[in-house]
């Protein structure tokens, strides 16, 4: 039930039909959690607090910046060195103080993440990053949490929504099934390296306050299975579908655990350090094979790559299209994955490993050609010991 002052204080909802006493309720009874307290976070948490959502989270580890003044209105010059979470619930809270405001002034990371949303219904993602929106989803998916996502960059902007779940239980697409690889990191840039005009987070992020309304409410049309997208100098608002791909689905960690063993700043490639690849000599291959070990090899050459070795014919998928084949790939046995010369099968390693958390992965060292020489060895020793 709605009291007295805030009856007052959202007249203007209470006399829209579609919101009405019923759907102001249901904005008091939500708890949405907004990641990143910045150029799109502030226009977010500004109008969510101004809505009357019941409990709104700020995660955000960064201080007031002079350069973000331009953009980030929330902040004035005396806040320029303080925590910008803990500013924000200090003017949210005499913005609104018939709410309750939570300031997170941590960095998010694969330990803590899964146990801060668990406390929130929608998330939003304010962030300028693809490690940290990569993980968000990721996170957002395992949960079964709704995502409200949008990113600027210099005078264009994009606001989507990502594992929505429907009114037939149905989920929705979610980052990955529009991203299924992150970009490459010359490509990725953010607001500090390349600049964006002061006046579009505000447009893009209170289309995501919008958003977020309309999926608490329960009313209008959700932005799930399209992006919009926003250029703010020809002044042009465009949709596009997308639908939900199964295979980039599947790419995401499947339980608690593999999440928080996820770097994602590796998977996006902002991180150079190299991941251990266990490795295995074809000495010990070749006494696993005649012990009949149950064992899966795993050949990424190319098809009719030469030379065909019998001894390890098992299962055969080219590098390239290892992602189509995941399910092929056993995880509750030894996988020794092999190629020409072992380069090759440590990137496939390092894929399989870092992307789709697979622990039982060695590489066989030299590849086939290292193979073939330790044949010839023993081939060789043999016919000495039969003379």
């Amino acid at each position: 039930m709605l009291t007295a002052k805030e009856i007052a204080r959202y007249n203007r909802h209470l006399l829209l039909p579609e919101i009405g006493m019923k759907g102001q309720e249901k904005l008091k009874n939500s708890s949405v959690l907004v990641i990143g307290a910045g150029g799109l976070g502030c226009p977010v948490l500004m109008y969510l607090t101004a809505a009357g959502v019941g409990k709104i989270g700020i995660v955000d580890f960064d201080m007031v910046d002079e350069s973000n003044l331009q953009r980030q209105v929330l902040y004035d010059s005396i806040d320029i060195g303080k925590s910008k979470s803990e500013v924000a619930k200090h003017k949210l809270s005499k913005q609104n103080p018939l709410i309750e405001i939570e300031s997170i002034n941590s960095k998010l990371t694969t330990q803590n993440a899964l146990e801060i949303f668990s406390g929130y219904t929608i998330i939003v993602d304010g962030t300028d990053n693809f490690s940290t929106r990569y993980m968000v989803n990721d996170a957002c998916a395992l949960l079964g949490k709704t995502l409200v996502s949008g990113s600027i960059f210099k005078f264009q902007g994009q606001v989507s929504v990502f594992n929505f779940q429907n009114q037939k239980n149905e989920f929705g697409p979610t980052y990955r099934c529009l991203f299924p690889s992150p970009p490459s990191t010359e490509s990725s840039t953010s607001c500090s390296e390349i600049g964006v005009i002061g006046v579009l987070p505000g447009i893009i992020g209170t289309l995501m306050a919008n958003e977020v309304v309309k999926i608490i409410v329960g009313i209008g049309e959700i932005l799930s299975g399209k992006i919009l997208l926003v250029d703010s100098l020809a002044m042009n608002f465009h949709t596009v579908e997308i639908e939900r791909n199964s295979e980039a689905v599947k790419s995401t960690p499947q339980n608690a655990e593999a999440f928080r063993r996820m770097d994602y700043d590796y998977f996006c490639g902002t991180k150079n350090n190299k991941l251990l690849v266990r490795e295995i000599s074809p000495e010990k291959l070749f006494a696993m094979i005649s012990s009949k070990e149950n064992i899966q090899l795993l050949d990424v050459r190319e098809p009719n790559e030469l030379p065909e070795v019998s001894e390890l014919n098992d299962l055969k998928v080219p590098i390239g299209e290892i992602e189509k084949h995941i399910e092929k790939i056993e995880r509750d046995r030894k996988v020794i994955v092999i190629c020409r010369s072992g380069n090759r099968s440590r990137k496939a390693i390092e894929l399989l490993s870092e992307k789709f958390d697979f622990q039982n992965l060695y590489n066989l060292k030299g590849g086939v050609t290292e193979w073939i020489k330790h044949s010839a060895k023993n081939k060789k020793h043999e016919r000495k010991e039969k003379t």
